[in-house]
């Protein structure tokens, strides 16, 4: 019987330390968050107006006027009287992040007959919001035109699609 004690306590023993150790289980913690914002509102405040264009001659002319009210009409082929404005809109949402704003040229079109022009547009990339509060950021949006003698006489319009987003 001591024999069978003995080989008992021996298998008991190798299986003991033949057993591979039960690995510690490992954790790590993440952080989850997420940032509510409020939506962005955009409002125009002011239509663009480059006034009256009459032509004087037979060359290229570009008319301008920049976002920053700069008006350029050169003399030789056009001559520009009359009020001139930027198109002026306002952004509201969160204080002090960064707005980018994009527009695409804006195809005017003379109400008479159809004829075709492009403005080139004037606009920021981006505008920041700063502590601007419920009263939102204003921003300016200029433009260009190109024309020449055969320009068809007329009144030309076209809409702006300005595009905002944090």
């Amino acid at each position: 019987m001591t024999k069978f004690l003995y080989a008992t306590a021996a298998v008991a023993a190798l299986t003991l330390a033949s057993t591979p150790a039960l690995a510690a289980p490992a954790t790590q913690n993440a952080t989850a968050t997420a940032r509510i914002v409020k939506p962005l509102t955009l409002t125009s405040d002011r239509n663009f107006d480059l006034g009256t264009i009459t032509l004087t001659g037979s060359g290229a002319t570009t008319v301008s006027l920049a976002r920053d009210g700069t008006f350029s009409c050169p003399a030789g082929n056009a001559t520009c009287v009359g009020p001139r404005t930027t198109a002026q809109y306002v952004v509201t949402g969160v204080n002090n992040r960064d707005v980018t704003v994009s527009v695409e040229d804006v195809v005017l079109t003379n109400l008479s007959d159809g004829t075709l022009l492009t403005l080139a547009v004037d606009a920021p990339a981006t505008v920041n919001l700063g502590n601007s509060g419920n009263a939102g950021t204003s921003f300016q949006i200029g433009g260009a035109i190109t024309v020449d003698g055969d320009t068809t006489e007329g009144t030309y319009e076209g809409d702006f699609e300005v595009f905002v987003n944090y």
